[in-house]
């Protein structure tokens, strides 16, 4: 098949656009909503595939239009016409994505199924074009007598960068073996999807037997029934999956053959047999990556994805995760010691297992702290959470306000969306909440844009946050765990960064960042989740409205840092899986995915028999179709950066608007504006420090027990 590199643009384009968008499609002209927002009332299922089809034949337009000026390339001729072009495509893709992510369907399904290898095929028709990127490597080669801004030569550096990387210097028979190679990829990372989703929906255990749910609370047992119901099972009471391979419902099951069920239930997830079963479509992403890579003339997908990344090399990143290894490896020994004993005592016989580990765990934190999670649910319910903790956390540090949009059009019932202000009343955006899991929603939490902030275009941000907490029954409180609360903040750090975007040109605005820095404000926003002064505002009695004891409170900020061995070991663990995929050469052969998963984890050093990887590579979403591949390790390097912020907002008076003003400032308005190091550098004074992320979890390099500062809550 030819590359639509190295077809006239202008025929591809004319083409496209002959077949024409109907104005009574939604997405043919911009949206009138309040910041120009999704008209989600006014879409079908069948306005998304034409809307991106012409979108994609309106910039390809765009951009011959741009080759072919006569006129010698300037800054805006070249670069910022690039950046004004493909408006109608960005409207319907990122309205696409929200609803393929979080409430699709077979129709949705089978759109993203025919879009994925077009989609593919019109990155490289712009990306490798020879005459687009003669234009540029003009301007890049007098990038310095231009008279640029730093925001300008940013972008032109970027754009440069970013066409070498996508292979602009090939050939013209690498390129066709390039695009050839980013087909397949793009199909079967949505066929990985796909494949995941109907996976975990079938996996979820039946249970026929009340009995066999004893330990869960009233609420879990009828979100169970009721799931059962979706499903058309009448008596019985469904236990669905998480999206990691730990299962929160197995720290309070007390039936062991139950918890036995439910953990073989998670690990086998899309390792069947069936149609549904992922590993054939995963060993061949590997082998195809490692291709590409080799191509674009790296020695595997690892180095070729850090080569832009903070950390730059997959050395770097995994020395990072050796120097975390180590310490966790001792501290598993350490927590397996004390869990085996209290199994024991328990008349537990033989070895403990990984389905016992979080049981007994739970059994052990209520044991030394006196905690009980179960006790901590009726203060954390969900919109109090929102409004009294997350949102007045932002309130605090930044001065901006929120206010509810009932009007809005959403993709689903459930779905929040409020409006939010600066601190002197000028509209800053739309934030989007989408609480509750669903069988057509992926696992997992995320954020994202409706739309993207740029002043050169004149919008601002719309964001959402979804999650997957459980629905409760009809009439019942939305009640969440300690550990959803951190998710909450997590996700609206994503989407703080996202809201104080301030870009003039949108490929650097907001969010669009590396994968290593990305994650950094929103690590850090975790931080105020067990902040005094929230807490008394948000853990309210859902029944009594009494704030949460602070006794309660001192025995969940003692219990910080607790169980790191699991906790971050099977993070750790999941990282260097991802490394060790993504360090195959283009000359390994496709690999077994079971024996090269149990090598690979042999290799890190951590116990991943008692305490399993966080994902399997059969279900692991983030590397295999959500963009994190050679970069789930940025969760534990974001950490670091979000746990020395964290000491430094200690060190400097903690929750105040002249602390947030900074951060705000230097982090989350900079977008990739300029390089990561100087940019964390210009906030915490110095280079990032592995130290106060260990002390946070209360180890030290060795795996030395220490009294735990409780910097932030993870």
């Amino acid at each position: 098949m030819r590359s639509l590199a190295v077809v006239s643009l202008a025929m591809l384009s004319t083409a496209a656009i002959a077949q024409g968008l109907p104005a009574s499609n939604p997405f043919a002209a911009p949206s009138t909503l309040p910041y120009g927002t999704v008209p989600f009332d006014r879409i079908t299922d069948t306005d998304y595939q034409p809307a991106i089809e012409a979108g994609m034949a309106e910039q390809l337009a765009e951009i011959a239009r741009i080759d072919a000026d006569p006129a010698a390339p300037t800054f805006d001729n070249t670069i910022a016409a690039m950046e004004r072009s493909g408006r109608l495509l960005a409207r319907a893709n990122l309205a696409f994505s929200a609803v393929t992510g979080a409430n699709t369907d077979d129709a949705l399904q089978a759109a993203e199924t025919a879009l994925a290898p077009k989609f593919a095929a019109h990155r490289d028709a712009i990306e490798l074009d020879p005459r687009l990127f003669a234009r540029i490597g003009a301007l890049y080669d007098r990038r310095t007598a231009l008279g640029l801004s730093p925001e300008q030569l940013q972008v032109l550096t970027l754009t440069y960068q970013n066409m070498v990387r996508a292979g602009a210097r090939l050939s013209p028979t690498d390129k066709q073996a390039l695009s050839a190679i980013n087909a397949q990829l793009s199909t079967l990372e949505t066929q990985f999807q796909h494949q995941l989703l109907a996976a975990a929906k079938a996996g979820g255990l039946v249970v026929n037997d009340k009995a066999k749910l004893a330990g869960l609370s009233d609420a879990d047992i009828a979100a169970a029934a009721t799931a059962a119901r979706t499903r058309g099972l009448t008596g019985k009471w469904v236990l669905a999956l998480q999206n990691t391979t730990e299962q929160p419902l197995l720290a309070a099951l007390t039936d062991r053959a139950t918890r036995h069920a439910l953990f073989t239930a998670s690990v086998m997830r899309a390792q069947q047999g069936d149609a549904n079963d992922t590993r054939g479509t995963i060993a061949t992403l590997a082998q195809l990556r490692a291709r590409k890579a080799a191509l674009l003339g790296f020695p595997s997908w690892a180095d070729y994805v850090l080569s832009d990344q903070m950390a730059r090399t997959p050395a770097t990143a995994l020395g990072f995760l050796q120097q975390l290894g180590r310490p966790l490896a001792v501290e598993q020994k350490r927590e397996a010691g004390e869990l085996q004993a209290l199994f024991a005592r328990d008349g537990g016989q033989g070895a403990i297992q990984p389905w016992d580990w979080q049981f007994y765990t739970e059994k052990l934190r209520k044991a030394r702290f006196d905690l009980n999670q179960d006790e901590l649910k009726p203060y954390f319910e969900l919109h109090r959470v929102l409004t009294e903790g997350v949102f007045r956390a932002a309130t605090a540090l930044y001065g901006v306000t929120f206010k509810q949009r009932t009007d809005i059009p959403v993709w689903q019932p459930d779905v929040m969306v409020f409006e939010v202000s600066e601190a002197d009343g000028r509209p800053l955006g739309l934030a989007y909440f989408d609480p509750f899991k669903r069988d057509n929603k992926q696992g997992g939490a995320w954020m994202s844009n409706l739309v993207g902030q740029s002043k050169l275009l004149g919008t601002k941000p719309v964001i959402f946050n979804v999650y997957n907490f459980t629905k409760p029954a009809p009439g019942q409180p939305a009640l969440i765990s300690a550990d959803d609360v951190v998710t909450m903040f997590h996700e609206f750090g994503h989407g703080l960064h996202g809201l104080f975007a301030n870009q003039t040109y949108p490929s650097i605005s907001g969010t669009n960042t590396a994968r290593d820095f990305v994650e950094y404000p929103s690590q850090f926003n975790e931080h105020w989740a067990l902040d005094a002064g929230l807490l008394s505002h948000y853990a309210v009695h859902y029944r009594t409205g009494q704030p949460i004891p602070a006794a309660l409170v001192a025995k969940l900020k003692q219990a910080t840092g607790f169980n790191a061995g699991w906790n971050v070991g099977q993070a750790t663990a999941a990282a260097e899986l991802d490394m060790s995929w993504h360090a195959l050469p283009a000359s390994a052969p496709k690999q077994d995915v079971d024996a090269f998963e149990a090598k690979a984890l042999a290799a890190t050093g951590l116990d991943t028999a008692d305490v399993p990887t966080r994902y399997r590579s059969s279900y692991f979403l983030h590397i295999w179709s959500n963009g994190y591949s050679a970069g789930y390790y940025a969760y534990q390097w974001t950490k670091m950066l979000a746990t020395d912020s964290a000491a430094w907002f200690e060190r400097h008076g903690g929750l105040t608007r002249a602390n947030g003003q900074r951060f705000r400032d230097l982090v989350l308005s900079q977008g990739h504006s300029q390089d990561y190091a100087p940019m964390f550098r210009a906030f915490y004074g110095r280079d990032p420090e592995i130290g106060p992320m260990l002390e946070n979890m209360g180890l030290t390099a060795t795996g030395e027990r220490v009294a735990s500062g409780g910097a932030t809550p993870r």
